[in-house]
């Protein structure tokens, strides 16, 4: 069965240019619009537009990205229905899925993670404060540019509010949500999570970026899940033989992977400070003179 492919109409004022990617649940189209030169539009995939669970989320989605301002944050411009289809039309970021990035370059500086986590626990603390919890926080929902090295959060689909009633959230109980790899222990259980794990997967991340690998090495997704229930995550300076990072930044990491959320540091922004704050002192033992003393020669010239 040939796919859809609405490039050429216009859905409630975008022009829909070209396909230009695919999801589980949305088709993502390169469009334009008066207001907007250059924008995307998530289209509902047709299976999904007569589930009402599968709307629903998708609606939801829209309506969480639309409160989250900040610029780290993709924008949206507006979402609704038209004539039997369901669209989300957003800011186009510059870049590529930060999971892209990674596989083509390796593991990244301690400098360059730093900036990175700077904007992203930005991003969710305005989350955060506007009562929205991501639950999905990985790579591949990071768009990344490296030439301005600038970072944009997206992809609000399995958010949830945490203010709203529990009685009406959409995943039943007893079942988890979010990427295996990046989910917070305390998901695993399928009870609803709070801010604190988003900074655990915001941990996973920076544990990803400065070594290549995942805090734990599960090679199925049984093995995985009962590691992130009963053990404790590999240190980082262990995950790569010959890579060492200072303690202090091995501390300030770990400690967004404690296992129980009320031993994180209480928002993203105090993680994302403890890191850069340890990477500027000395990030890792590489290198002729260190961190340091790149970072002293730079501010010399």
């Amino acid at each position: 069965m040939a796919q859809e492919n609405l490039a050429g109409r216009s859905v409630a004022g975008y022009r829909l240019i070209e396909r230009v990617g695919e999801g589980g649940t949305a088709m993502v189209y390169r469009a334009e619009h008066p207001d907007h030169p250059t924008c995307a539009v998530k289209i509902l995939k047709p299976r999904l537009r007569t589930d009402e669970n599968a709307r629903k989320r998708f609606l939801r989605e829209s309506e969480y990205g639309e409160r989250v301002q900040h610029p780290s944050v993709v924008q949206t411009y507006g979402y609704g229905e038209e004539d039997g289809l369901y669209y989300l039309a957003l800011e186009w970021a510059e870049g590529e899925p930060l999971s892209d990035f990674l596989g083509r370059t390796g593991r990244l500086s301690p400098k360059v993670v730093a900036h990175i986590l700077t904007q992203l626990a930005g991003a969710l603390g305005a989350a955060h404060a506007s009562g929205i919890i991501h639950r999905d926080l990985k790579p591949e929902n990071i768009v990344y540019d490296p030439k301005t090295q600038q970072v944009k959060l997206l992809d609000f689909g399995i958010a949830r509010d945490a203010e709203a009633d529990p009685a009406q959230r959409l995943t039943r109980t007893g079942f988890f949500v979010g990427t295996l790899k990046y989910v917070a222990p305390e998901a695993l259980s399928g009870e609803l999570v709070g801010s604190a794990a988003d900074i655990y997967s915001l941990a996973t991340i920076t544990y990803y970026l400065l070594t290549g690998l995942h805090p734990y090495d599960g090679r199925s997704p049984r093995e995985l899940f009962q590691q992130l229930l009963t053990a404790d995550p590999r240190p980082l300076s262990q995950a790569v033989r010959g890579l060492k990072f200072s303690s202090d930044l091995e501390k300030a990491v770990m400690a967004g992977l404690a296992r129980e959320p009320e031993k994180r540091p209480a928002n993203a922004g105090l993680y994302a400070e403890g890191v850069a704050k340890a990477t500027v002192e000395n990030g890792h033992s590489s290198g002729k003179h260190g961190l340091l003393g790149k970072l002293r020669s730079m501010i010399g010239r």
